[in-house]
């Protein structure tokens, strides 16, 4: 980085921490009212690709007036919020609504059923949900909620006054309470304050580098944190917006959405992109950025997207307590040529290293962190701190280079002891995930009485493929020959699919109870 770039980047994140930080900082000022009226807010998407554009005066118009309506209803600053709806219209509406009188979003994923959403709404104290009338019935079985369903009562609000001045909460007020998947074990509450709206924006400007005149894709769902962080907020903030499809994720929709909008830039799960590189009819397009998410991206696919793309897709690394810090960044200010495996260096306004194998970042260091801890949860808050507070430990197994760049291993709890080796989940996975009959792979230690763990390997394979010893025995091969000998799998099943959070994380404990 030259020392141009570096005063500059140093300048730009004064200002966003100056102005999201301030005690005087107001959610909805920063998110939708600082933009000009006629600005496009969101492209909105319906299944058959019907297509609407929301822009930032209608947003302020439409979510005033609701505004008015809930606080009818009886939400004020801090009341915490369920949000159960798909990605349309009534659901941005609805977000700045609650941002104008002060309250706390609590998203509520749309393929949570009734436990899930009960956990995150009690976990929260959530008493009013607002949500779709498909959703609906998900929500009568919990008792003591309030429940506004778009349609007629819904738009009815939408008549109402508009609110005449929004809630300046500060800084440090809360915007939203976002649970964690539930990787490795209950989900956890995690406060977002206004003041994280500055690593949001600097992740949009030099990890994801869009640009005035991007096409915009973050296809993630904002009921989690890449979908909720940089689909919604990163966008809102920085005045860029994003393409919200209404519909599941496939190939096709994918290919669909690219050709019709035109989209230059796109964001997304590595799950979304294997999926993409196993369609041989996925390929020809011409983007100027791609970035994964989520866990890490296998090699393959990286080379998959230089010619399907192309652009080669960067990997990026952040967890719901911070967002994104460590990535491979786009923009010219700190572009770096990838390493392979690599997750690239931090962001600018993190700091991390390695502390007792776990990658970590330096609190004191890192002006853009905004994790105190849990909500409600002291001892688990504890647990992600070294005692004297410094490090915050993301319970990754990792390593950095000379240079500062960063690899991802496992989670702490999913290393694999075999034999006296520790041997990390990820880097089999990569190799099995380059055979072509494998569509998606999960690998796990299972005790052993002569190893401690044996190598397992769970396969979904593609369709066509046929299952049986000696596809087994190729898959063992292919480790041997392009990683290690001591880390091929010992015993591989093949399985329907693998168990996931929402999110899309592999549930690796759940393999790690199977009794195959």
């Amino acid at each position: 980085m030259t020392a141009v770039a570096a005063d500059r980047v140093v300048e730009e994140l004064e200002s966003w921490l100056d102005a999201y930080a301030a005690p005087d900082a107001c959610a909805a000022t920063l998110l939708n009212d600082g933009h000009a009226p006629h600005a496009v807010a969101f492209r909105l998407l319906d299944a058959g690709y019907g297509e609407r554009v929301l822009t930032h005066g209608e947003l302020r118009d439409l979510s005033s007036r609701l505004a008015t309506g809930l606080a009818e209803r009886g939400v004020g600053q801090g009341d915490r919020v369920g949000v159960l709806m798909g990605k349309r219209a009534e659901y941005v509406v609805t977000l700045l609504a609650l941002w104008r009188l002060g309250a706390v979003l609590v998203p509520l994923f749309t393929a949570f059923q009734t436990g899930a959403i009960e956990t995150r709404t009690s976990g929260s104290g959530a008493r009013l949900v607002v949500t779709e009338p498909s959703q609906r019935s998900k929500l009568d079985p919990i008792a003591g909620l309030d429940v506004l369903v778009t349609g007629d009562e819904f738009d009815a609000l939408l008549t109402r006054e508009p609110l005449a001045a929004p809630v300046a909460v500060g800084g440090d007020g809360l915007l939203a309470m976002l649970f964690t998947s539930g990787t490795t074990g209950k989900p956890k509450g995690v406060p977002i304050p206004v003041r994280a709206l500055a690593a949001f924006r600097a992740y949009m400007h030099f990890g994801l580098d869009v640009q005035d005149g991007d096409v915009f894709w973050n296809a993630a769902d904002p009921g989690w944190a890449y979908g909720l962080y940089y689909g919604i907020l990163g966008p809102l903030v920085a005045g860029r917006p994003n393409i919200l499809l209404d519909a599941g994720f496939s190939p096709d929709a994918t290919r669909e959405v690219f050709t019709r909008c035109g989209v230059t830039s796109f964001a997304g799960a590595p799950t979304m992109y294997r999926a993409m590189s196993k369609d041989p009819s996925f390929t020809g397009f011409s983007l100027r950025r791609a970035s994964s998410a989520g866990e890490p991206l296998t090699p393959d696919v990286v080379a998959w997207g230089r010619d399907a793309l192309g652009v080669e897709v960067r990997d990026h690394y952040g967890q719901t307590e911070h967002g994104m810090c460590i990535v491979n960044a786009w923009h010219d200010d700190v572009r770096e040529p990838v390493r392979t495996g690599s997750m690239g260096p931090v962001l600018p306004g993190f700091a991390a290293g390695v502390v007792d194998g776990q990658i970590a970042l330096d609190v004191e260091g890192s002006p853009l962190m905004f994790f105190r801890g849990y909500h409600d949860a002291p001892e688990k808050s504890a647990e992600r701190f070294t005692p004297d507070g410094r490090w915050y430990l993301s319970g990754d197994i990792g390593r950095v280079d000379e240079d500062g760049h960063f690899f991802f291993a496992s989670r702490d709890d999913d290393v694999i002891l075999a034999s006296g080796y520790r041997i990390g989940p990820f880097d089999v996975e990569s190799v099995l995930v380059t055979h072509p009959s494998v569509v998606d792979v999960a690998v796990v230690g299972k005790p052993d009485e002569v190893r401690g763990e044996a190598v397992t390997a769970y396969v979904v394979l593609a369709p066509g493929a046929v299952a049986g010893d000696e596809l087994a025995v190729e898959l063992q091969q292919l480790v041997r020959n392009q990683y290690s000998a001591h880390a091929y799998p010992r015993v591989v099943h093949f399985v329907e699919e693998l168990p996931k959070t929402p999110s899309g994380k592999v549930q690796r404990y759940l393999l790690r109870q199977r009794q195959d």
